[in-house]
């Protein structure tokens, strides 16, 4: 995107928090040299890259190993490159106060359950929300969650935080966030991002 690599992108937003002291980039080894190049370009002081796992959760928990004694942990996806510093602060102020926090935004649709191709229920959407990445934790929190139920696929970390009991609070999150999937959302991207250079 715009000549580089989409992480290039989401690198340089994380950078840009200043809360934010080191980074710490889960992917397959072939491409640690090019990720450690990319991230000193957008400006982060402290960059390792780890290897991943066969699934989300076991390539966040190595993350979390090579985390040492950090106090707050924000695992993000590399393909939501448009988070603001804004957002990632105040996802780690809430972690701080409350131990583990989402950004989310409302659901707009009228959200249905659906089983062998019929409607079976409308689910209130005034209690709906659509959870995003960054996701802000006290790091004993979450490898607590990781350690308590290693079998879980879990689509996001909050589930497994859930799973203890725990309350995970919820921070107003960005539309412009928006996690590029589809090639809809790569056509998204572009347009927005060259709405951003031309302000």
């Amino acid at each position: 995107m715009a000549g580089r690599p989409l992480i290039a992108h989401t690198l340089a937003r994380v950078a840009a928090a200043p809360s934010i002291a080191s980074v710490i980039v889960v992917c397959p080894e072939a491409r640690h040299t090019d990720v450690l190049a990319l991230g000193a370009e957008a400006g982060v002081a402290d960059l390792r890259c780890v290897p991943g796992g066969a699934r989300r959760r076991d390539s966040v928990s190595a993350g979390l190993a090579a985390a040492g004694d950090a106090e707050i942990v924000v695992v993000h996806d590399a393909a939501r490159p448009l988070a603001s510093p804004g957002l990632i602060e105040a996802l780690i102020d809430a972690a701080r106060r409350e131990g583990a926090a989402t950004a989310a935004i409302p659901c707009v649709d009228t959200i249905k359950r659906v089983a062998g191709g019929h409607v079976v229920e409308t689910l209130p959407r005034e209690q709906l929300v659509a959870v995003q990445t960054p996701q802000a934790f006290r790091i004993d929190l979450l490898r607590r969650a990781h350690a308590a139920e290693p079998e879980l696929d879990a689509s996001d970390d909050c589930l497994l935080v859930e799973r203890l009991g725990v309350p995970v609070a919820v921070v107003a999150g960005e539309p412009s966030n928006r996690k590029i999937t589809l090639s809809d959302d790569v056509e998204w991207l572009r347009r927005r991002m060259q709405v951003e250079e031309r302000a």
